[in-house]
């Protein structure tokens, strides 16, 4: 029987040079995609942080961590979409096992 939701943790890194009003706008557009497909249980700004290793010259980070029940497409949606954003260093989407 196929799922009709699944548990997903998403952790992605903004560039800071977007702006208070660019990363607010980022971090709605991202929730608001994920709504679409189910509901958003969470989502923690942990704001500006050095990155492990320096990305496109950059060595600070916005972190976003979302937490949410959607339909098990919209992965490969929100991977696509960030992308192809401008504005986004790196994300991740990892299936939490229930």
């Amino acid at each position: 029987m196929a799922k009709l939701s699944a548990k997903y943790e998403i952790l992605y890194i903004i560039d800071p040079a977007q702006g208070e009003e660019g990363i607010a706008a980022l971090v709605e557009k991202f929730k608001g995609l994920t709504e679409t497909y189910g509901s958003v249980s969470s989502v923690e700004e942990w704001g500006n942080r050095r990155l492990a290793y320096p990305i496109n010259d950059l060595t600070d980070g916005y972190y976003v961590y979302m937490t949410c029940e959607t339909k098990p497409e919209m992965p490969a949606e929100l991977d696509r979409v960030f992308k192809i954003t401008d504005g986004i260093l790196r994300s991740i989407i990892v299936a939490v096992e229930e």
